[in-house]
């Protein structure tokens, strides 16, 4: 079982998690997320980083067992307690009050018949809360979010509002709940580099204010430093690194994260073409023996090809490559 970073209580524990989606009515599956551990402390900002197709999005669904077709195992313990044997009825309890999501297309997501200030208050309502107290609250927390005119606009509706701020009212659907766990899924795709910017910043102050626990996952490195404070990267359904944000960036020890970091353009060099992984990811029906990332990967040797890496400590992070291994053959 993974220990969270030091400093931090433990509040989420993934062990040998697996997400399988079914392939039809014939009972056949396909693996999506293959057994990995990690741990969120409580108040702790983590980082998952990785390709599209990576498993990212699935991962983070699991938490909350949102995908009603997945078929989960492994455990998910949350404050000591196995989400995984939880009736559906009791997960409801968990969703949106102890486990919140922001998802990244805040307009497909908004209902566009119900107003603003409805939507917000949704999570109080199911849970029993009263409208005037739900609509109060909801108020409350649109402000802490910086919605201008919060009263005024708690009853118009999401056509009525700039992409940056639709995105203010997915993070004010998610809070008004009070969670201890934000997931926050490419919350800033979509949006101009001015806009990014602000959510990020939003997003930093409301969690440090309420001492949230933060899952940040994105495929774009650049986002990365600036706000988490550890990064776990993610490719074909593996965690192949998990270390804290400062360390991987200066010295990444897996052939992935050196070339997702290589990818990333900087102000400080003159390049005429950016650089670019070779190949692509394998897609989950195909994907190679041995080391997912091998038949991409210009460190690559005969074990590659043949058996799957383990986790490994190394230097104080965990790494998934052969290449770490001191019985390296």
């Amino acid at each position: 079982m993974p220990e969270p970073t030091p400093k931090y209580a433990p509040l989420v524990t993934a062990s040998g998690l697996t997400v399988d989606m079914p392939l039809g009515r014939d009972g056949n599956s396909v693996r999506i997320v293959d057994n990995i551990d990690f741990s969120i402390g409580v108040g702790e900002r983590v980082a998952l980083v990785g390709e599209s197709g990576s498993g990212k999005s699935l991962t983070a669904r699991a938490l909350m067992r949102l995908d009603r077709l997945a078929r989960l195992s492994g455990r998910i313990d949350f404050d000591g307690q196995d989400l995984l044997k939880l009736s559906e009825r009791e997960m409801t309890r968990y969703r949106g009050s102890a486990i919140a999501m922001v998802f990244q297309d805040p307009m497909s997501f908004l209902d566009p018949l119900m107003t603003i200030g409805d939507q917000v208050a949704e999570t109080l309502r199911i849970r029993g809360v009263g409208k005037a107290e739900a609509r109060k609250r909801a108020l409350a927390v649109l402000d802490e979010l910086g919605v201008d005119r919060a009263a005024e606009r708690l009853d118009a509706y999401p056509h009525e509002f700039s992409g940056g701020m639709r995105q203010r009212v997915v993070l004010a659907m998610a809070l008004v709940g009070e969670p201890r766990l934000l997931i926050a899924d490419e919350p800033t795709t979509a949006l101009d580099v001015r806009v990014q910017d602000q959510v990020l910043d939003l997003l930093d102050d409301v969690s440090a204010r309420r001492g949230l626990a933060v899952l940040f996952i994105t495929h774009d490195l650049g986002v990365v430093a600036g706000f988490a404070e550890r990064v776990m990267v993610m490719y074909s359904g593996r965690i192949v690194e998990d270390g804290e944000v400062e360390q991987v960036f200066a010295h990444p020890k897996h052939p992935y994260t050196r070339g997702l970091i290589k990818a990333v353009p900087r102000i400080d060099q003159d390049l005429h073409k950016l650089y670019a992984i070779p190949g692509a990811p394998p897609p989950p029906l195909a994907r190679p023996s041995g080391c997912p990332f091998h038949p991409r990967c210009s460190e690559s040797f005969d074990r590659c090809v043949s058996e799957l890496p383990a986790v490994l400590n190394v230097g104080g992070e965990r790494v998934a490559c052969h290449l770490h291994d001191p019985l390296r053959v």
